[in-house]
C-alpha cells in the first residue's frame, strides 16, 4: 500500500513559514514503482510520456533517473539499471542511495507494469497540489508583505494569472524547451494548413483576399488596424468578430484536442461603444438594414422582420462584448483569461488601444503605450490566441497630398511598430474625395470629380503596412457605408469585365 504524505491546511498569517519538505503531498513508492517498470520493460514509457515529465517527480535522484532514461528511450536505445550504470555511477543524490544498486533494486521491486498510468497520473496530481501550496505560500507571503508599490487589487491578477497557467499547463514555469519539440509544433501548425481547405494556418477572417494576404489570424499574433477616424476601424474589427463568430464549429483538432476547427469564440472589449451600439452594428451588416435607421427605429415592415431573423440566428453566435470603459491592461488580461477558462476563447479584439490604461506608475504617454502593446502581445502569446488591437493614427497624414497611412503615423509608434505581429491600415479615398467637392460653376473639375467619385465609390483598401512573416501590401474590399459592412471586391476579370461588389 502507498503511503502518501498529506497536507493539513492552515490558515495564511504574517510570518508563516513554508511548508516542511517531507510534509508536501508525495509519493516515493509511486516514484520507485513508476521507474522500475520503466527499467524493466521500456516499452511502457510511450504510455505516461504524456503525461508526466522530470519536473513533477518529489525525489530529485528519481528526476534525473527518468530524464536520463527518457533521453536513451527517445534514441531508441536500452534504458535497464545497466546501461544507465554509466550515466549516473558519479550522481551524488544516487550514491546516497546505494549507487548503481539502487536502480537494479528499483527493476526488482516494480510489480507490475499494468498499473503504469495510474502511478504516472498519481505522481502528476502530487507534483499540481506541492505547486498550488508553493504558490498559497507565495500569495500570503506577498498579502503579509506591506509594500507600497504591491496594491492588493494588483497582487490578485497575479495570483489569478499563476493559477490560470497552473489549470493550462500543469505547470508555473515552461522554460527552455528543445529545439525539437519546436520544430514539432513547426511541422504541425503547417500539416493543419495543408489539410485545410484554403491552406490558412490561421482563423480565417471571412475576408478572401485579406486570408491570402495573412494566411488567417495567426495564434500568438499581435495585429495592429489602424487609421484615421472615420475610415471604418470599428467596422471592419466588427465584420470580422462577426464572420470569425458566425464560422464557429467545435470538434476534434489534429493534435487531439477539442475546440473549433472553424471559425472561433471571440471576445471584444468595446472601449469607445457601448455592446447596444456596437450589437446595433453588426446586426446592421446581418440584417442589411441601415444602422442610423435600427437607431431612428424607421424600418419597414420587412426590414423590421429581418432585423429580428438576424438578431434570433446571432444569439447563438459565441461573440463577447466587454464596454467597461478605460480597463487597465492588468484587468484586460484578467477578464480574458477567465473568459478562455468558461467559454472558450480564439480571437481577441480591443477597439482601441490607446483608451487602455496602463498601471498608472508612468507619466510618459509613450511608456504608457509601450507598456500596453507589451501587454496585448503577451496575453497573445499567453492564451495562444491572435489580438487584434485597433489603433487611432496622428493628424500628419492629412497635411500630406497623398493621404494612404504609413507606420511613421502611428500615434507613439516605436513601442506599436515594434511589438505588432502584423500592422494593418483602412484607408478609404472616396472619404476624402467627398470632402474636394468643386464647386459647381467649375464644370470640368465638377466631371472630373464625378468620374474619380463613381471610380472609389463602395471601394476601401487595407494596407498592410508590417507583417513578419509573410508579405507587405494592399487589400482591396468593398465598403457598404449604409450597413458599414467591408466584403470581398470581384475584380473585372472575374465576372467577364461587369466589375462590382460580392459578398461571400
Amino acid at each position: 500500500m502507498n503511503e502518501i504524505s498529506t497536507f493539513n491546511a492552515t490558515g495564511a498569517a504574517a510570518g508563516t513559514e513554508v511548508q516542511a519538505a517531507d510534509t508536501m503531498p508525495h509519493s516515493i513508492e509511486a516514484e520507485q514503482q513508476l521507474l522500475g517498470a520503466i527499467l524493466t520493460n521500456n516499452d511502457v514509457f510511450d504510455r505516461i510520456a504524456s503525461i508526466i515529465g522530470p519536473q513533477h517527480f518529489y525525489d530529485p535522484v528519481h528526476a534525473r533517473i527518468f530524464e536520463t532514461a527518457s533521453a536513451r528511450i527517445a534514441k531508441n536505445n536500452l534504458a535497464s539499471p545497466v546501461t544507465l550504470k554509466a550515466f549516473m555511477e558519479e550522481d551524488e543524490g544516487l550514491k546516497e542511495l546505494g549507487g548503481p544498486a539502487y536502480l537494479v533494486n528499483l527493476a526488482g521491486a516494480a510489480i507490475s507494469t499494468y498499473a503504469v498510468r495510474d502511478y504516472a497520473q498519481m505522481i502528476y496530481d502530487l507534483a499540481i497540489r506541492r505547486e498550488l501550496i508553493n504558490l498559497g505560500h507565495d500569495i500570503a507571503g506577498k498579502a503579509a508583505r506591506m509594500d507600497v508599490d504591491s496594491e492588493p487589487k494588483d497582487q490578485i491578477v497575479e495570483a489569478e494569472q499563476m493559477l490560470y497557467k497552473l489549470s493550462e499547463q500543469g505547470q508555473t514555469e515552461s522554460g527552455f524547451q528543445s529545439f525539437l519539440k519546436a520544430v514539432s509544433d513547426a511541422v504541425n501548425v503547417a500539416n493543419a494548413a495543408y489539410q485545410r481547405e484554403g491552406g490558412l494556418a490561421g482563423v480565417s477572417t471571412g475576408l478572401i483576399d485579406m486570408d491570402k494576404k495573412l494566411g488567417g489570424l495567426h495564434k500568438s499574433d499581435l495585429l495592429i488596424l489602424a487609421g484615421r477616424p472615420s475610415m471604418g476601424k470599428t467596422s471592419l474589427a466588427t465584420n470580422l468578430a462577426f464572420n470569425i463568430a458566425k464560422a464557429y464549429r467545435r470538434g476534434t483538432r489534429p493534435d487531439g484536442t477539442e475546440g473549433a476547427i472553424e471559425g472561433g469564440v471571440v471576445g471584444f472589449y468595446s472601449l469607445e461603444m457601448s455592446a447596444e451600439q456596437l450589437a446595433a452594428r453588426v446586426l446592421s451588416e446581418a440584417s442589411e438594414v441601415p444602422s442610423e435607421q435600427i437607431r431612428r427605429g424607421d424600418m419597414t415592415e420587412g426590414e423590421f422582420r429581418r432585423f429580428v431573423d438576424a438578431a434570433k440566428q446571432l444569439e447563438s453566435c459565441p461573440l463577447y462584448i466587454d464596454d467597461t470603459p478605460a480597463l487597465p491592461i492588468s484587468q484586460l488580461a484578467a477578464r480574458a483569461r477567465r473568459l478562455k477558462r468558461t467559454h472558450g476563447l480564439d480571437v481577441l479584439i480591443v477597439d482601441y488601444l490607446q483608451l487602455v490604461r496602463g498601471t498608472g506608475r508612468s507619466e510618459n504617454r509613450v511608456n504608457e503605450i509601450s507598456e500596453i502593446t507589451m501587454g496585448l502581445k503577451a496575453i497573445a502569446k499567453e492564451l495562444d490566441i491572435p489580438v487584434i488591437a485597433l489603433s487611432q493614427l496622428s493628424r500628419q497624414v492629412e497635411s500630406r497630398e497623398d493621404k494612404r497611412p504609413q507606420l511613421s503615423d502611428l500615434r507613439e509608434s516605436g513601442s506599436i511598430e515594434q511589438d505588432a505581429d502584423v500592422v494593418m491600415f483602412v484607408f478609404r479615398e472616396e472619404y476624402y474625395a467627398e470632402r474636394e467637392k468643386p464647386g459647381d460653376e467649375k464644370l470640368e473639375e465638377m466631371a472630373a470629380w464625378q468620374e474619380r467619385m463613381e471610380r472609389l465609390h463602395g471601394k476601401a483598401e487595407v494596407i498592410i503596412g508590417k507583417q513578419r512573416h509573410g508579405p507587405i501590401g494592399t487589400v482591396e474590399l468593398s465598403f457598404e457605408g449604409r450597413f458599414t459592412r467591408f466584403g470581398n471586391l470581384v475584380q473585372p476579370w472575374q465576372n467577364g469585365g461587369g466589375g462590382g461588389d460580392q459578398e461571400f
